[in-house]
């Protein structure tokens, strides 16, 4: 796969190219990804798989009118006909008066931080092999585990480059590991399925094999011979690997893409206390080895730790340069580059902890949900509506009491935030992370 070095030439020579063929300014953006995984299924190896990807794309501008290209030839003869119809393309695109890089008086200049995304040990298949049967056999050995959907463990390289004809020239390289087991509890109609996944930059930032294995046991089992809930609204507590999409849900509603084009519900609520003031959200890009780190965003500009909700309201909308522009904002170092134009994305975000165990915020529950898993895609990012199938455990007396299941959990995301209290259980994980979440007369209903 190709280097940090190698990817950044690239997108130099692209947009040199672009400029010589008539385009005003350019970018590159480009991203190479090499894989690795293995699974194991019944003690048995069922699949060895590697990958291997590289892509650049190409934006161009002629005025005010632009064109995005993508290419995975990296071939002399293919960048000079890229340049050439990226740049025919723009100058045939309407007009568009928010379109353009990101001042370059912004630009971040200094050294990149050293946030230690790059494992410089690399696992062989053997390796892979073995963390995936140790995952599955963990699980197996679960009291109550009747089949096994597979343990599985892999390894990613990946490669990131961005540049631009008004002077950024930056390239990334980390590194990603994970495990996970998928099991099955229980016989006949009484059968369910749970798994437990994990990723880390370094592979030894991740749990044991042996803790991944025996969590997914251990869910499955308690999963098995579910009920139903009776249908009024009760309290709702949200498992933080469930709990995690809710606050997802508010970043997507603050993306300034989303408020220019009028599709988030927080548009005319910018100034509302959204959520108790005691709440607090951060943002924290240059955390060492997060999952989703990054000293610059994908516009060239500096990201910076900042609070994205205080005293329970929103610092404001999320920008790349577009957005920026449309909204007569300033921009906040969100721009994130796939293979088109940049769009909007955060890095590493957590909702800070409460004061309250996990237990203690069941307390005082007589009858409610607590939700581990959520189904189906029934949420409205417009009008804030939620509507999500749902499984977990009913809580009776404070306590988690039997599984249940086919249920619909709804409310509306407004309501749904304002009525939210967090527990003090929280650990970084993934990229987005909140402790258990408490969330006052959402409607269950039973399927």
């Amino acid at each position: 796969m190709i280097d940090k070095d190698g990817a950044l030439a690239r997108c130099q020579e692209l947009v040199a190219l672009a400029r010589r063929r008539g385009a005003d300014a350019a970018d590159a953006a480009m991203r190479g990804e090499s894989s690795e995984s293995v699974s194991i299924r019944l003690g048995r190896l069922e699949d060895v798989s590697r990958s291997e990807s590289e892509s650049v794309g190409l934006r161009v501008f002629v005025g005010q009118r632009s064109a995005t290209i993508q290419t995975s030839d990296f071939s002399q003869d293919s960048f000079a006909v890229l340049a050439e119809r990226a740049v025919e393309m723009a100058r045939r695109a309407p007009e568009d008066r928010y379109a353009g890089l990101a001042p370059e008086g912004l630009l971040f200049r200094g050294e990149e931080p050293d946030l230690d995304l790059a494992d410089p040990v690399e696992p062989s298949p053997g390796h892979l092999r073995d963390w995936a049967a140790a995952c599955e056999d963990a699980a197996r050995a679960v009291a109550g585990v009747t089949n096994s959907n597979g343990g599985g463990a892999s390894a990613s390289r990946t490669v990131g480059a961005l540049a631009t004809s008004h002077g950024v020239a930056r390239a990334t390289a980390a590194t990603g590991h994970s495990l996970s087991a998928s099991v099955i509890a229980g016989e006949g109609s009484r059968m369910q399925t749970d798994h437990a996944w994990r990723s880390a930059r370094h592979a030894g930032d991740l749990p044991s094999p042996e803790e991944i294995g025996r969590e997914a046991g251990e869910r499955a089992v308690a999963r098995v011979g579910p009920g139903a809930m009776p249908s009024r609204p009760m309290p709702v507590v949200f498992d933080p690997r469930v709990g995690s999409g809710l606050l997802g849900h508010l970043l997507g509603a603050m993306s300034g893409g989303a408020a220019a084009r009028k599709t988030s519900f927080l548009l005319g609520h910018e100034e509302e206390a959204l959520l108790d003031s005691s709440i607090r959200v951060v943002e924290n890009p240059l955390r060492r080895r997060g999952l989703a780190s990054r000293a610059v965003d994908g516009e060239g500009l500096a990201t910076t730790e900042r609070a994205l909700v205080e005293d329970g309201r929103i610092f404001g909308w999320l920008t790349n340069a577009a957005a920026a522009r449309q909204l007569g904002v300033a921009l906040t170092g969100h721009a994130a580059r796939g293979g088109g134009a940049p769009g909007v994305a955060t890095s590493n975000v957590h909702m800070e902890p409460g004061d309250l165990s996990p237990e203690a915020l069941m307390a005082d529950i007589a009858d409610g949900l607590y939700v581990t898993d959520l189904f189906g895609q029934g949420v409205n990012l417009v009008t804030g509506d939620y509507s999500r199938g749902a499984a977990g455990f009913r809580i009776v007396n404070g306590e988690r009491a039997g599984p249940v299941a086919e249920i619909t959990i709804a409310g509306n995301l407004l309501a749904m935030f304002r009525a939210l209290t967090p527990a003090d259980d929280l650990a970084f994980h993934r990229a987005v992370n909140v402790p258990t979440l408490r969330i006052e007369g959402m409607m269950v209903a039973s399927a």
